[in-house]
């Protein structure tokens, strides 16, 4: 088999291209590499195989020159004789961000790219199967406090929090045009977050606004709000098994699911011990992000609720945060996390455990244990700035 693979440097990406290297069904994975020449494409994906001490078979793992948003793509696809052969396609790479400021370039690459990786793809001979990676939070944000079953989605008539989980229902909507029902592969990842294993995570994603979050100690959300959450090891084993298994279906959950969900709650319960010399978490409704945000801004609080922060967590963020403008960064960059975790939401994975049979990863409260120690490399601002 040859894959063609996209995204080998993110974070879900990078740890599919691990997964297929040690598959012996796979004979070459052709990379998707943005760089400026052949080396330096070489040089970084050595560096995705040396975080976690992997062995990088140059004979196997092929870089491929190429840039989503580029508009010669399709072209430079399509004229190299080297991908002839692609069996498989795995398009993993997207644009994550949830921040208005990277709208246009949200959708260029989620779905212009998509479109071109589509064009080239159609004309392959060989191709069998088309794996979208897409997300299980294309549901929107009507669907409240329940477990969510895949015919749910796409459906176009749903809102969203962020362009990115729109743009990855209407990529998903879009490979029908171009790809017969045979070939598609829709794998819909929960969220992902961090490493059941005790290895570095390739990104701080998610793990970022934990670590905002246990910083803070004060947070205007409903800790007892299920999250579905899933670390990274278990999302690229559950799409590399599904790749090679008999399925049964063309859209799988890749997700905790019921049994697996986990709360804010039981995360705090986990971070309290190790960061003890911090206030104690408080949780508290959401409606008091204008106060918090008001106090960060000298001004008297425009509501009547009663004070959200103790002097305590006052004087503490006082201590942390000087000046106050650094509690609004981290409030408005937080803000859209806040918000998908009061959706709920919790996605089924009945078909997914059906068709692969593969064991559901400990819950997110449990496997933090093994990220804890990564919290301390987290520059909560730096990861802010992007907002």
């Amino acid at each position: 088999m040859d894959v063609f693979l996209t995204g080998v440097t993110g974070f879900l990406g990078g740890e599919i291209l691990m997964d297929l290297s040690k598959r012996k069904e796979v004979d070459k994975v052709y990379c998707l590499i943005r760089a400026k020449s052949q080396e330096d494409a070489g040089k970084r994906l050595k560096k995705v195989f040396a975080l976690h001490h992997d062995f990088m078979d140059e004979s196997k793992i092929i870089p491929v020159l190429g840039d989503l948003s580029d508009e010669k793509l399709y072209d430079q696809l399509a004229s190299n004789p080297e991908l002839k052969n692609i069996n498989t396609i795995i398009h993993s790479a997207a644009n994550t961000s949830f921040s208005k400021m990277f709208d246009t370039m949200i959708m260029n690459v989620n779905i212009h790219g998509l479109r071109r990786i589509l064009s080239w793809g159609k004309g392959l001979k060989h191709l069998n199967t088309f794996v979208y990676v897409g997300t299980a939070t294309i549901c929107g944000k009507d669907t409240l406090n329940r477990v969510i079953q895949e015919s749910e989605s796409p459906n176009e008539e749903v809102s969203h929090l962020v362009t990115y989980t729109r743009s990855k229902m209407l990529g998903e909507m879009m490979l029908s045009e171009y790809m017969r029902k045979d070939q598609i592969l829709v794998v819909r990842p929960s969220i992902i977050m961090g490493d059941s294993r005790n290895d570095t995570p390739r990104s701080n994603v998610i793990l970022w606004a934990l670590a905002t979050m246990n910083l803070l100690r004060l947070i205007p959300v409903n800790a007892q709000s299920r999250l579905d959450v899933i670390p990274v090891d278990f999302a690229s084993r559950a799409i590399v098994a599904l790749l090679f298994a008999k399925r049964n279906h063309t859209v799988y959950h890749i997700s905790a699911g019921a049994a697996g969900a986990t709360n804010m709650d039981q995360l705090a319960g986990t971070l309290s011990p190790v960061f003890n010399h911090r206030p104690p978490f408080k949780f508290v409704d959401k409606s008091h992000l204008k106060q918090m945000v008001s106090w960060a801004k000298n001004r008297p609080a425009e509501d009547h609720h009663e004070p959200a922060a103790s002097p305590a967590h006052h004087d503490y963020w006082t201590r942390i945060l000087d000046p106050k403008g650094k509690l609004r960064i981290l409030l408005f960059a937080l803000e859209p996390y806040l918000s998908f975790i009061e959706l709920g939401q919790v996605f089924d994975n009945t078909k997914l455990i059906a068709d692969t049979g593969i064991a559901l990863p400990p819950p997110a409260h449990e496997y933090l244990l093994n990220n804890i120690r990564h919290f301390g490399t987290i520059d909560v601002f730096e990861g802010a700035e992007d907002f």
